[in-house]
């Protein structure tokens, strides 16, 4: 199958540091090559694959100081897709939704994996104007507040099993904090768990511009106030599989609706049981007492943190490779594109001559 994978260009394909949309683009790209499929990845430049690489931008764009606007160089991106279109079976698209008016005349040979949260009330219009795009949530959570878009299959996040390794010893005895720094993510509910438990707690985590007020503000200080809580900056991947690998338990004490939460499956992979709060997908992804614990409050966590320190390590990785690999996320996509092919649906011309045409299966 010739297959297209388009990836945001805001991080490469793979990210070098945080950047968990790309990094799920890199795995199923090179997945889907090394099962013998014909994959052109349209990138940054500075991605790296085995697959046909179209570089749509010079470099990653968050790490590009040049960059004011990031609409310009998806536009780009877009226009090097369209010149390409004809040669592809299936185009798989992973920006959200400015592609959507471009390829309502292919609806039928595309696919669009929505991996940010949806939410949000500008969206609601936008999707009702597009009801034959065909969409792939990560969760069946994340869903929710978009019933009537054009869902066709759920398909959750994978990894490959021999990229972030087994440790069976928590050897370094201390809670983990894994992201961003951010009001969702609720890095202050770690910091208190922590205080609470007088276990150490280690922050690794980028500061967005958005919320560097937030940091400045109120994370920061509450760092500063505790000396068991230690703030490490990003981490790569050699260093992800360390700190994970490392840590008694992962704390996930999210306040928002998670379409996924990778962090929470990487941590299974290195063997860490995860204390999450119930909070969009979480009860998708975490086997209750199997590979972590979803507690509903702060009470509930530090309560959790006992039962994190003696969880079967063991249990957790299997429960990864049984769930989360990245081969079963590649055979859930090679399903949603043979029905795709195999069952045309009726697409708008373009330009739409008419709105709120109704999907056909």
């Amino acid at each position: 199958m010739k297959i297209a994978q388009i990836a945001p260009l805001a991080e490469s394909v793979p990210p070098r540091l945080y950047g968990g949309t790309e990094r799920i683009v890199s795995f199923l790209t090179e997945e889907l090559v090394r099962q013998g499929h014909e994959v052109t990845l349209f990138a940054s430049a500075d991605s790296l694959t085995a697959a046909e690489l179209v570089p749509c931008s010079q470099r990653a764009l968050r790490l590009d100081t040049n960059v004011r606007d990031p609409i310009p160089h998806h536009l780009i991106l877009l226009e090097e897709v369209r010149r390409r279109a004809d040669e592809f079976d299936l185009l798989h698209f992973h920006i959200d939704l400015l592609h959507f008016p471009l390829i309502r005349p292919i609806a039928h040979r595309t696919v669009t994996t929505v991996h940010g949260r949806l939410d949000l009330p500008d969206l609601l219009p936008f999707y009702q104007r597009f009801p034959e795009i065909p969409v792939v949530s990560i969760s069946d959570s994340q869903r929710a507040p978009l019933p009537m878009a054009n869902w066709i299959a759920t398909v959750r996040h994978g990894l490959p099993l021999d990229l972030l390794p087994f440790s069976p010893v928590a050897k370094g005895g201390y809670l983990a904090f894994l992201g961003r720094i951010s009001p969702e993510k609720r890095p202050d509910r770690a910091i208190e768990i922590a205080a609470r438990t007088g276990l150490p707690l280690k922050i690794a985590a980028k500061v967005d511009k958005a919320d560097q007020q937030y940091w400045d503000g109120f994370i920061k200080p509450m760092i500063d106030r505790h000396s068991n809580v230690e703030y490490i900056g990003e981490v790569n991947d050699r260093g992800k599989a360390e700190f994970l690998g490392n840590a008694a338990a992962l704390l996930f004490p999210i306040d928002w609706p998670e379409p996924f939460g990778l962090v929470m499956i990487e941590s299974m992979a290195c063997g860490t049981p995860v204390i999450a709060f119930r909070c969009g997908s979480v009860p998708e992804v975490l086997d209750q007492d199997v590979s972590g614990f979803i507690v509903t409050s702060i009470d509930e966590a530090v309560a959790a943190v006992p039962r994190a320190l003696a969880a079967d390590r063991a249990g957790v990785r299997r429960r990864f490779e049984e769930r989360f690999s990245v081969g079963r996320m590649a055979a859930d996509y090679l399903e949603v594109y043979e029905r795709l092919l195999h069952h045309r649906m009726r697409t708008v011309p373009f330009p739409a001559e008419a709105v709120g045409v109704q999907t056909v299966a």
